[in-house]
């Protein structure tokens, strides 16, 4: 049963109590409702020429100022109507940018709209694009570039109101040179061929998306379709460099579209048309990003063992959280992470039961108080209060993911268990879709919703007994509740950690490469997880565990960074070998936390190693990796 058509939607944006001080915009006054953009790429200067046109309406009356956000960009003219028009660009506020300021021919009333294009360049201090030279290509042949704007870097590819409190659709034309593929984050609609090796590639998002949701990937790229099930309106397949293809494909062709399949059951229907994954180069700073239709991932999920589909599972499930229903600023930031992580283990539970699902809440529940144990207070919290202006890329961490996950979790458990919580959450996507809200808003509807329920009484009841404030603004080294998982596919984990803790005398005996023969690859990421919870091994005890299991040189990067952190800690031996492994490791789960370790015992080739292959790493991580490292770069 739907509870929704008693239940009043928000408008968007958001009210000015939870305004976005991460936008320079005045999205309260007016707001984007469609971009049509044209850009071509210049592979020689790094920057892209164009223009984009905004649709705007205004949300009240009398509105004569339209504020985007820019950043680094080269704006050359405003037109409105064909004629350009009075702008100014603000002074520009460190991580922030500039404020494009347009003055209207005439006050907008409430509800009246206008289009406004803006023709401009990109820089080479743009923030949202890494450029790859060949070499760092698999074929060594032909630059490659590709977008990440999450979370306020879409101000440096186009002017927008770069805020998740605004949705628009857009249309694009894209032109490239040297013969090289350009995806977006959108349905592909033609590919015109231009001559003298350029080709002019059309793009449409038809559903609305958050400005961050804008990508762009441009190389020698090819695509293979996977094989979709009957009677489904959506198509799978994969984007790949050409030498990556085989591997990329043979490891997801299976799961794809199931798992979009389950996700629909579990929450509504696949809105987007399609659902291509592009395998990125190994620089990408993220596991995956969700960008609409088209997934970027990072190539070390390609393990060879399927051990990392699930974050295809977790992208995939951002169709319906953050791409569908969004935050209204990134103050509440765990309504798009927590909901997805919740349910990717959702589908990974239907897929290979309940078991797995608690497994991977484990193993989630240990990424988490690491986490905890180096933030500030401040982002320890699920709700976090930004301050006017402040980079939201500082308050990332598994806190959104984590903690909103298990908060879910608890939920499930405190309102009878998923017989109600599923049916609950359909409501939720049901209600909310196409909109950005708060932490408040989702609280409404929660409480409407069981409200409304048979056992309302009881449920209401139990509602009224969670200490909502400590989950949501309390920060601590861990969950404010001590959520237990099933334990079955943990506990030969656990022991055979305890065992190895036992062993510090160097006696290693009664080990054998057999210990972890029948693990899954998870298992063996939760007993490296225990193992470093235990006081620091002795170095000769690491090289008998890395000569017995090969944990060093595998190829599951999970495993690696595990390993590394239990072998950085014992002391400087592994310092050479973690240095050799990091350099091709783009991704800020793997890179970051390996660098700061490297930098406790061997600053000097922590900051040696960062500063010859700075280069390699996307601006977003090379400037958190810096940061962590205490070094400049250019």
């Amino acid at each position: 049963m739907s509870f929704s058509p008693h239940f009043k939607r928000p408008s968007t944006p958001s009210s000015p109590f939870d305004k976005d001080g991460a936008t320079l915009s005045n999205y309260l006054d007016v707001v984007t409702r469609h971009i049509d953009f044209r850009w071509e790429i210049n592979w020689d200067t790094k920057t892209f020429h164009g223009y984009a046109e905004l649709t705007m309406e205004s949300k009240k009356e009398g509105v004569r100022e339209v504020r985007l956000d820019t950043s680094y960009l080269d704006v050359r003219g405003v037109e409105i109507g064909g004629k350009g028009v009075e702008y100014s660009i603000s002074e520009r506020i460190e991580v922030m940018g500039q404020a494009l300021k347009i003055v209207l021919p005439e006050p907008l009333n409430k509800g009246e709209t206008t289009t406004i294009k803006v023709t401009y360049s990109t820089t080479k201090e743009c923030t949202a694009v890494g450029w790859l030279e060949p070499a760092q290509t698999k074929s060594g042949k032909h630059p490659y570039l590709y977008s990440q704007a999450q979370a306020i870097h879409a101000r440096s590819m186009i002017p927008c109101q770069d805020t998740p409190a605004i949705k628009a659709t857009y249309e694009a034309k894209v032109v490239s040179g040297r013969g090289l593929e350009v995806l977006l984050s959108g349905q592909r609609k033609g590919v015109k061929d231009l001559g003298d090796g350029k080709r002019e590639f059309s793009y449409s998002q038809p559903v609305g998306i958050p400005s961050y949701l804008i990508a762009i990937a441009a190389g020698e790229l090819t695509h293979k379709s996977f094989d979709d099930l009957e009677g489904r309106h959506w198509q799978t397949g994969c984007w790949t460099e050409p030498l990556n293809m085989d591997k990329a494909y043979q490891e997801f062709k299976e799961d794809t579209a199931n798992f979009v399949k389950t996700a629909e059951d579990l929450t509504s229907p696949y809105k987007f048309g399609v659902y291509d994954i592009l395998f990125l180069p190994e620089s990408f700073p993220y596991g995956g990003m969700e960008n609409s239709c088209l997934t970027f991932a990072t190539p070390t999920i390609i393990a060879g063992d399927k051990s990392q589909v699930d974050v295809v599972a977790h992208e995939i499930s951002h169709s319906w959280f953050g791409n569908g229903i969004g935050c209204a600023s990134w103050s509440h930031f765990w309504l798009n992470e927590g909901w997805t992580t919740y349910l990717e283990r959702l589908i990974m539970r239907e897929t290979h039961g309940e078991l797995d699902r608690q497994l991977s809440y484990t193993v989630g529940r240990r990424g988490l108080v690491g986490d905890l144990e180096r933030l500030n207070p401040r982002f320890q919290k699920l709700v976090i209060e930004y301050k006017e202006h402040e980079d939201p890329d500082e308050g990332y961490s598994q806190v959104p993911y984590e903690k909103g996950a298990n908060f879910l979790l608890y939920l499930e458990r405190t309102l009878g268990g998923l017989d109600n919580f599923i049916p609950y959450m359909k409501d939720y996507v049901r209600t909310f879709e196409g909109t950005s809200i708060t932490t408040d808003q989702w609280r409404e509807h929660l409480f409407h919703y069981f409200g409304q329920h048979k056992d309302a009484e009881e449920l209401t009841r139990r509602l009224g007994k969670v200490d909502w404030d400590e989950w949501l603004h309390g920060s601590g080294p861990d969950l404010c509740v001590d959520i237990e998982y099933d334990d079955t596919l943990s506990k030969a984990c656990y022991d055979l950690a305890a065992r190895w803790d036992k062993a510090r005398d160097g006696n290693v005996s009664g080990f054998s490469k057999d210990d972890i023969k029948d693990f899954s690859s998870t298992q063996t990421v939760v007993f490296l997880d225990k193992l470093e919870t235990y006081e620091t091994l002795p170095p000769k005890v690491v090289a008998s565990l890395d000569k017995l299991y090969g944990l060093g040189s595998t190829g599951n990067a999970e495993i690696g960074l595990r390993f590394f952190e239990v072998a950085l800690k014992s002391g400087p031996e592994y310092a050479e070998a973690a240095a050799a492994w990091v350099i091709n490791k783009g991704r800020m789960k793997f890179c970051r936390p390996v660098f700061r370790l490297l930098n406790e015992q061997t600053p000097e080739l922590a900051k040696k190693t960062f500063l010859k292959h700075a280069n390699f790493y996307h601006p977003i991580a090379r400037k958190m990796i810096a940061k962590d490292l205490g070094v400049k770069v250019d």
